[in-house]
């Protein structure tokens, strides 16, 4: 029994420690953002014997420059996996895919999933307090 629970201990290291989370402010979000572009990008739904395409509009950023919690700098690769968590100054947050992230007329928009093309609800840049990115 002791070795089924070391095997599965040792299983689900990387699934736990694999999340970090990084985040940056509103004005090096921006500063970034200032080259990219929006694009069409395609993902596939697959479900044996089913395949199908989906469409989604984002960015156009490959990687980005964020901070962890010791401040240090770092670039990450921008995947479709790759979340973004923005918390407002009332305490409300709005978690989508950092990929479908747009900014547009001072405000952020995105989409929660990358089949469906439902957007979430735009954020003023004046109201962001924190941005958190998860790879």
């Amino acid at each position: 029994m002791k070795m089924h629970v070391k095997i599965w201990s040792l299983l689900a290291v990387p699934f736990l420690c694999g999340c970090t989370t990084y985040h940056l402010t509103t004005q090096s979000l921006l500063e970034q953002f200032a080259n990219s572009r929006s694009e069409t990008k395609t993902n596939f739904i697959i479900a044996p014997p089913f395949f199908f395409p989906a469409t989604v509009t984002g960015n156009s950023l490959t990687e980005i420059k964020v901070l962890d919690a010791n401040n240090k700098e770092h670039m990450i690769p921008v995947t479709n996996h790759s979340g973004v968590r923005i918390t407002k100054k009332d305490g409300t947050r709005k978690t989508f895919y950092f990929d479908t992230l747009l900014v547009k007329d001072s405000t952020i928009n995105g989409k929660k999933s990358h089949f469906v093309g439902v957007d979430i609800k735009s954020i003023k840049l004046d109201d962001i307090a924190k941005i958190e990115l998860q790879r």
